[in-house]
Formats: C-alpha cells, sequence, structure tokens
C-alpha cells in the first residue's frame, strides 16, 4: 500500500522530498501500529505531541491525512496542533556579539566570511537568496528575486555595504559572477555557510546557538525596527506574506526582556 500511495503522490506532480516525507511519516506510523485504525491514529497523534516540535507534528499529520484520503478514510482526518509563539524571541545573535564577530574577522583578514555575515546581516537576506547575488548586483545596489505568480521581492544593498563590497571586489578582480564560493570555486551551499558559521563561532567563543544564517536576518529585522518603526515597510523587506508575521519582531529577546526587568524593577 504504501508503495502505491508514493507513486499516486508522484502522480500528482508532488517533489521527490515531499514524497519521501509523506513516505516518511506513514512508516513511522506503521512501525508502531499493525492496522489503520482511529484509536491508533489517535495514539500515533499523542506520541508525535509527545516527540516532535508542534510545526514538525503538523507535518506528519498533513501527511497521514494526505494518505487517509488515499486510502478512503477521510473521515478519521486528525486535526492539526496549535503552534504557540513564544513571547519573545529565541536564539538571536546580539548586537554586541555582531560587532564582535565583525570585529575579529576583519582582525584576521577573513573578508570572505566577513561578507556573509555583513549581506545576511545588513540586507534582511535569506541564506537561499544570500547565494544569488553576484557582483553586478553590488554595482546595481540592490537585487531582484522572482517569486511564486510572478511577485518580485528586492533586496537592497545598503549604501555603505555597496561601497566596502565593490572594494572588496575590486581588491579580487571580480567584476562578475557570484560573490559566495566554495574553496574548489564552485557556489557555496547554503549547509556549507551554516556549518562554517558554527565552526567560526566556536574559533571567536561566541554562542553556536546564536550563530546561523537565519539569525542574522532576525538581527536586520530587529535593528532597522529600533531604528525606523515601520512595520508595513519591514515587512515588504522581508518578504512577509501577512504583516501579522513581522510583528513577531516587536518583541524583545528573552536577555532584553531580563535587562528592562533588572533596569525598571525596584520592589
Amino acid at each position: 500500500m504504501l508503495q502505491q500511495f508514493k507513486e499516486h503522490l508522484e502522480g500528482q506532480g508532488m517533489s521527490a522530498n515531499t514524497v519521501a516525507a509523506y513516505a516518511y511519516a506513514v512508516e513511522e506510523y506503521e512501525s508502531q501500529h499493525q492496522e489503520l485504525t482511529k484509536t491508533s491514529l489517535t495514539l500515533h497523534k499523542n506520541y508525535l505531541t509527545e516527540h516532535y516540535s508542534p510545526r514538525t507534528v503538523n507535518l506528519r499529520l498533513q501527511a497521514l491525512n494526505r494518505y487517509l484520503r488515499f486510502c478512503g478514510k477521510e473521515e478519521w482526518h486528525l486535526k492539526s496542533v496549535k503552534v504557540q509563539q513564544r513571547p519573545y524571541l529565541e536564539n538571536v545573535i546580539s548586537e554586541a556579539d555582531y560587532e564582535y564577530l565583525k570585529t575579529c574577522l576583519l582582525r584576521d583578514d577573513n573578508r570572505d566570511w566577513y561578507f556573509v555575515v555583513r549581506f545576511l546581516a545588513a540586507t534582511g537576506a535569506r541564506v537561499s537568496e544570500l547565494l544569488q547575488i553576484k557582483a553586478e548586483h553590488v554595482s546595481l545596489g540592490y537585487i531582484d528575486l522572482y517569486g511564486k505568480g510572478g511577485k518580485v521581492r528586492r533586496i537592497y544593498i545598503p549604501h555603505k555595504l555597496q561601497t566596502e563590497a565593490a572594494e572588496w571586489l575590486t581588491a579580487r578582480g571580480q567584476t562578475s559572477g557570484y560573490l559566495f564560493l566554495n574553496r574548489e570555486g564552485g557556489r557555496i551551499t547554503a549547509r556549507g555557510i551554516a556549518q562554517q558559521l558554527k565552526n567560526i563561532a566556536v574559533r571567536y567563543g561566541i554562542d553556536t546557538k546564536v550563530v546561523y544564517p537565519h539569525s542574522f536576518r532576525h538581527r536586520f529585522a530587529k535593528n532597522f525596527i529600533d531604528r525606523c518603526n515601520d512595520i508595513a515597510l519591514l515587512a515588504d523587506l522581508m518578504g512577509h506574506e501577512s504583516i501579522e508575521t513581522t510583528r513577531i519582531y516587536l518583541r524583545r529577546t528573552a536577555s532584553e526582556q531580563r535587562q528592562v526587568v533588572d533596569e525598571v524593577v525596584f520592589w
């Protein structure tokens, strides 16, 4: 039945990664339950809730619901679990650690990784978007990315970064092509960037939990909202579909909350 399900998904035009993820969810269920029953589905949902994050649970349930529909058991549909947001931002690199990291990279003349960090934090780019930036975009001062439905997301390269990056590119004799490459001269991968950032964090004694590509995107948003209280503009710059997604940046990090409490609570 599982093989037929996979063939069905492939026939629906789903990507190989999605088919694999859905198949894994069903295999996980079948490894614990011999029969497909409403009771066993409820037990499995409880198991998922105890062992995984709400987002992962909902992905597993989505796959199982697709399988139930395939098996003609759509009436056993499993409701998703509520994803609760924490009242604070987690694992965001602080302004102090960001400045310290830049200083260390410049001191050690590690300009390639200095500019990885600078572009992430000064543009708000996702790591997948960072990998598409070329020398030509530095000259323009922005990059336009085209998404689903023909939507365009423009990522601006601030003037200060544009000037620094132009000098860096001149020094290495580059006038065109992608900015960030691996040791062999090919385009570096998102995983490669994430791993190297962890290595750099260890080298400079920074908590590895706050040094990852998306952390610098959070830093961009936090700094922007602190200096320009225009959440609608920030939503556009971040490429968010809904302004509600952007509202998380109105919150403080846990350490910032603690600092405020220590400063104002005297009773």
